[in-house]
């Protein structure tokens, strides 16, 4: 893993991964898509808090990869996912930092839902 050149342009940017301490999920139409206990919410300068989730705990027959690719300072090149379920098709619903930069290597093997793009998906916080 290469070290983020991101840290180095702009060392005052913050991104804080950090263990959820309760059950999280993800539903569409009430169709559990993800369901972990090993969950790493993740707060970075600019964005929403986004929710990692590790692949064993998403239903990855539900996504499609798709060729769109984007590339963070920060966190890396990420791939994106089509999910496919009930009747709906959301196009890059979901990412995954398949080889992060060192800063973030917590995040390989994970994947985050654009939850603010696609206000269908639900995000559940169990106790």
């Amino acid at each position: 893993m290469a070290t983020a050149p991101g840290y180095r342009t702009n060392p005052k940017h913050h991104i804080v991964e950090a263990r959820v301490t309760q059950p999280v999920a993800v539903a569409i139409d009430d169709v559990v898509v993800a369901d972990s206990k090993d969950v790493v919410r993740v707060d970075e300068d600019g964005c929403p808090a986004r929710y990692y989730f590790p692949r064993p705990d998403v239903r990855m027959d539900l996504l499609e990869r798709t060729p769109t690719v984007t590339r963070c300072p920060f966190k890396g090149s990420a791939n994106y996912f089509t999910l496919n379920v009930a009747g709906k098709k959301l196009s890059d619903a979901l990412w995954s930092y398949e080889d992060p930069y060192e800063e973030h290597a917590g995040l390989k093997g994970r994947v985050a839902f654009y939850l603010e793009k696609f206000p269908e998906l639900e995000l559940r916080l169990r106790q």
